[in-house]
């Protein structure tokens, strides 16, 4: 039987256990091994010396909450941006633009800071929203809604992005035990964040169907699964289009599905995550729509609306993001945010403020910036198109967003020697096929991927075995340099 001596050192003298458990002043892992140690919670503590016993954990993380209980771990960010500069690929894994934001949005910076504009952005934000920001934001939403009853004061909140909107909104509303249900795959800052406010995943896979070549049809949601899942404790439905990462636009007639199955239950909140709005490549047969807005707003009173600045505007260092719905649920994200970090930066959030303005106005010979930002990604999206092909991949096509799933299943490569190789990241063992292809990929070929495992719960993982996500928000020469290199290895 395993041991470990654990010291405390105690400042106070003959304080109470129930005390410091009270007080929170003894972290969760310590609470446990008192709990069992101590016979009594009056027990007076002085230098105590705890025997804990069959206690697999290092030291180290004995002193961290039981709620980071494997989110401490490594993740496929973590294994795959190292793997790369040590092989010296060309990495086209992480999500994030390898250019600068355009002149207009560096130059509202510099006014948000100039003291001589007169913009006043220099100091702390309202909790809620810097109110520039939140006005412009109510006017847009309110005129694509058709609403006019967008609140700027109480029905916009932001973050430091929509990573920590996402925080404060699941912070905000979920008790310890509700269920969130996840469509997989799902970006993984969903389950780690429910599993941080003390919620549990219940996860429904968009079934693949790869003899298709769309990836809103290729990436399926059964409905009837879906609704499967939902119990009494079921409490927010997380929902993200344009998908990441597949790049799926869930269809008028799938957004009319779910609304009847959340209307089914009273007790269903939606959280919409719709960071990619803007990237949207055929407005005409695949527009990005929002749940909120579906058979006119009749889940208005229960959705929140997730979007930001980062990709929009290729700022994502700036982390910029707003929640948009009623006073209600935006409560459960200001709430939170005053405790946390009170505000968003204030030069961040009033440069933002004014590029939604900026945006509406003609560029570079288009419409507008956002017409012009679309063209501009569906451009890169068919030079990354045509990379794939040298290697061999079949592209699942997206209709929004800056990530291409691509088919791998023609490709042969040393799977069980790959498997071999240590991974503490890898979510199941032995390590899954996209997993090990990414790996080979990124040693042999030179251009790195990120496998769409990294998306999925243990028991839907196989899903994504014959399947690779690469990004295209990346300039022209790098996506052209991973083209070369598939072409050299693979006519080998």
């Amino acid at each position: 039987m395993r041991t470990r001596t654990i010291r405390f050192t105690i400042i106070a003298l003959h304080v109470p256990l129930n005390q410091w458990l009270v007080l929170g002043l003894v972290s969760a892992s310590a609470r446990r091994i008192l709990k069992r140690n101590n016979d009594g919670l009056s027990k007076k503590l002085f230098g105590s010396i705890i025997t804990a016993e069959n206690d697999d954990r290092t030291d180290e993380s004995l002193l961290l909450s039981s709620r980071l209980d494997g989110l401490d771990a490594p993740t496929v960010w973590h294994e795959f941006s190292p793997l790369a500069q040590e092989f010296r690929s060309v990495n086209l894994g992480q999500g994030f633009p390898d250019w600068n934001p355009p002149d207009f949005v560096i130059e509202a910076m510099r006014k948000s800071t100039d003291p001589s504009y007169g913009r006043n952005a220099n100091q702390y934000a309202r909790s809620y929203a810097h109110m520039p920001l939140a006005t412009v934001l109510a006017e847009e939403y309110s005129q694509k809604w058709n609403r006019r009853d967008i609140d700027p004061a109480t029905q916009i909140a932001t973050g430091s992005g929509v990573t920590n909107v996402l925080y404060c909104a699941l912070q905000g509303l979920i008790e310890p035990g509700d269920e969130v249900l996840l469509m997989e795959p799902a970006f993984d800052i969903y389950s780690s964040q429910v599993k941080m406010a003390g919620g549990i995943c219940v996860y429904c896979p968009l079934r693949p169907d790869l003899t298709k070549s769309r990836a809103s049809d290729v990436f399926t949601l059964d409905m009837d699964e879906l609704e499967s899942k939902i119990t009494p404790r079921t409490k927010v439905l997380i929902l993200n289009t344009p998908h990441n990462p597949t790049g799926k636009m869930f269809s008028l007639q799938e957004l009319q599905q779910l609304v009847r199955i959340v209307l089914d239950h009273p007790n269903l909140i939606v959280i919409s995550d719709e960071v990619y709005e803007h990237i949207v490549f055929d407005e005409e047969t695949e527009p990005h729509l929002s749940i909120a807005n579906i058979d006119n707003g009749v889940l208005w009173d229960r959705t929140l609306t997730l979007s930001s600045s980062g990709k929009t505007f290729s700022c994502t260092g700036w982390k910029v993001g707003w929640a948009v719905g009623p006073a209600h649920l935006v409560k459960a994200v200001s709430a939170v945010q005053k405790w946390v970090n009170f505000s968003s930066a204030t030069p961040t959030q009033d440069a933002i403020a004014q590029c939604l303005v900026l945006a509406r106005e003609p560029y570079q010979g288009f419409e507008n910036y956002y017409v012009w930002l679309a063209a501009e990604y569906k451009r890169k999206r068919g030079l990354l198109m045509t990379a794939l092909q040298k290697a061999g991949m079949n592209s699942i096509v997206p209709p929004g967003g800056f990530f291409i799933v691509a088919d791998t299943s023609e490709i042969d490569f040393p799977y069980d020697d790959i498997a071999k190789q240590h991974s503490d990241a890898m979510p199941t063992s032995p390590m899954p096929r996209d997993w090990a292809m990414s790996r080979w990929m990124t040693q042999q070929v030179g251009v790195t991927a990120i496998p769409p495992s990294a998306f999925y719960s243990p028991p839907n993982v196989h899903l994504a075995k014959d399947t690779l996500r690469f990004a295209f928000c990346k300039g022209d020469d790098t996506i052209l340099e991973a083209e070369k290199r598939f072409r050299t290895f693979f006519s080998q």
